[in-house]
């Protein structure tokens, strides 16, 4: 190529390059965890609040159109009761959006008002988390439901990490290096896996998985534990758990007969 001809094409490439679409990135959702916090008290809180997410709130939630929406009791946690709700968006506008449309659902105001209205303490408290779903695991995914199957059993483990920086390279575990393809390698069934936008014990992530049972969920975590796959990945040098994460909490729960995520 004559040298004119070299300096032509060189000095095109950089606004070819600029001209050039950069590969679009799949939006992730939003997940938004809302625990009604109880007391068992005469009110019967649990039932009062059990029954105004199914007749009022998840009929809204669905002409709204949002989905699935999982509405969980708990079985092992701390702070017990409670009623958890997982609800996700495709968007922070489309959670705006979303809670506009509830919002100025009449049917579920009417409800709403009734819900109001009974005498004494319906719920204690409600606190409310907000997740970023990871770019690896952008949306939530619902287990395929079998009815002749009993109700399987849900796990919400939050990692707490030492810094900003050590949550960078934990999320890159499960997103780049293949923790969450161990996971289903091993059995571990994911639904969602996000960081925490909004809510305690920051900077952390969330992430909920399903078992068949209790006993499944021994076998299944042993079965990580042990792959030789996890266990080349832990040892990796800088993302060891002593080095990236200062805690780990879980809570375990059981999905009401119309959950969407059971």
């Amino acid at each position: 190529m004559k040298r004119r001809s070299l300096l032509t094409a060189t000095s095109t490439l950089p606004l070819a390059l600029a001209q050039t679409p950069a590969p679009k990135r799949q939006e992730s959702s939003y997940i938004e965890l809302r625990y009604y916090r109880l007391r068992n008290m005469r009110e019967n809180q649990r039932q009062r609040v059990t029954d105004f997410i199914k007749n009022a709130y998840l009929p809204a939630a669905l002409r709204a159109g949002l989905g699935p929406v999982g509405v969980f009791s708990s079985l092992i946690a701390p702070e017990t009761p409670f009623i958890l709700t997982v609800r996700s968006y495709g968007s922070i506008y489309a959670m705006e959006q979303a809670w506009d449309k509830i919002g100025g659902d009449a049917e579920y105001q009417k409800a709403a008002q009734a819900f109001q209205a009974l005498p004494g303490l319906s719920y204690m408290r409600v606190e409310t988390q907000l997740l970023r779903a990871f770019e690896g695991f952008p949306k939530v995914v619902a287990p395929p439901i079998d009815e002749k199957k009993p109700a399987r059993v849900f796990e919400l483990r939050t990692y707490e990490a030492n810094h900003w920086g050590a949550l960078r390279k934990k999320i890159g575990m499960f997103d780049t290096m293949g923790e969450i393809r161990i996971f289903k390698k091993t059995g571990l069934l994911p639904v969602f896996f996000g960081e925490t936008v909004f809510g305690p014990n920051q900077p952390s992530l969330t992430y909920l998985l399903a078992y068949d049972d209790l006993a499944a969920r021994e076998r299944n975590w042993k079965a990580f534990v042990n792959d030789p796959e996890w266990a080349k990945l832990r040892a990796t040098e800088g993302y060891s758990d002593a080095e990236i994460v200062s805690n780990i909490s879980n809570i375990m729960f059981s999905p009401l007969p119309f959950s969407q995520i059971r």
